[in-house]
């Protein structure tokens, strides 16, 4: 990917998660959100934020509708906020990845359980406290 992509990339997520955090009001974003990642067309025409929070399905639903219909709104502060030629058209995607990782983490520990703690060995300070 290209160093300018992946760099508009960081700019679009940092100022997305600052207008979720504090300028966005729809009370269907009241949670933790995280935008995750934006991904960019190569012509800097399209661009989809992924964002994640810790929530059950309804409420991704809730929040991924919010997100849509606050996309004409954050796409003009962007414009305002970014100086770039083009301000690409935003889509919201759900990043499933968390969940995932924590599912994969979960069956790599029943086939493989962590080992037991090691018993600490005594150091000569701890002979001389005695």
């Amino acid at each position: 990917m290209p160093h300018r992509i992946e760099k508009v990339n960081q700019l679009i997520r940092e100022e997305i998660a600052e207008m979720l955090q504090r300028h966005i009001k729809d009370p269907r974003l009241s949670g933790l959100i995280s935008v995750t990642e934006v991904e960019t067309s190569p012509d800097l025409r399209y661009a989809k934020i992924y964002v994640s929070c810790i929530c059950n399905e309804d409420e991704k639903k809730e929040i991924l509708q919010g997100l849509t219909s606050a996309s004409s709104y954050i796409r003009g502060e962007l414009s305002r906020n970014l100086r770039l030629r083009r301000i690409p058209e935003i889509s919201f995607c759900w990043d499933e990845s968390i969940a995932r990782g924590a599912r994969i983490i979960e069956l790599i520990d029943k086939v493989c359980p962590p080992p037991p703690p090691t018993p600490k060995r005594k150091t000569t300070k701890d002979k001389n406290k005695i």
